[in-house]
Formats: C-alpha cells, sequence, structure tokens
C-alpha cells in the first residue's frame, strides 16, 4: 500500500473489546475449570500458575494483581467463537 493509499484508507476495525475481567471467588472457579480442561501442558502449567498468583492477590485483597494475573490466565485459554 502506497502512503497515500494508507492515509486515505479507512483504519482496521478493532477487535471487539475484551470483557472487564472481575477478581471473584466465582470467577476464578470459573477460570480454574477452563484451565482444567486445557489439552496443551505448557499452557495448563503456565495458567494454573496464574490462577495461583490470582488467588493469592484476592486473599490479600489485592485486585488489580488478582485482575492481571486473571488476564494472563485468560489469554491462555482457546478463545470461544
Amino acid at each position: 500500500m502506497s502512503p497515500v493509499q494508507a492515509q486515505t484508507a479507512a483504519p482496521a476495525t478493532p477487535a471487539a473489546p475484551a470483557m472487564p475481567v472481575t477478581c471473584t471467588q466465582a470467577e476464578l472457579t470459573k477460570l480454574d475449570t477452563d484451565a482444567s480442561k486445557l489439552t496443551d501442558a505448557t499452557k495448563k502449567t503456565a495458567a494454573t500458575k496464574e490462577m495461583t498468583l490470582a488467588k493469592e492477590m484476592l486473599a490479600k485483597k489485592d485486585m488489580k494483581g488478582c485482575t492481571t494475573h486473571m488476564d494472563n490466565a485468560m489469554k491462555l485459554m482457546p478463545s470461544k467463537s
């Protein structure tokens, strides 16, 4: 694409915004269930580690840390179309 075309082309449509992550015991339980279904051992191990960290942050009432680790775990899950 030439620079002129790039300037006049319609912007790419952004992906749908992700649902906001809420750090609650119910969400952690649901995510734990999803993580247990992963078949890729590497992703399953990484997701389990992130979930453990999220639970630790929830116990410390560190919502920002909890949501960060939940989001990291969710990124390892297969997308649902």
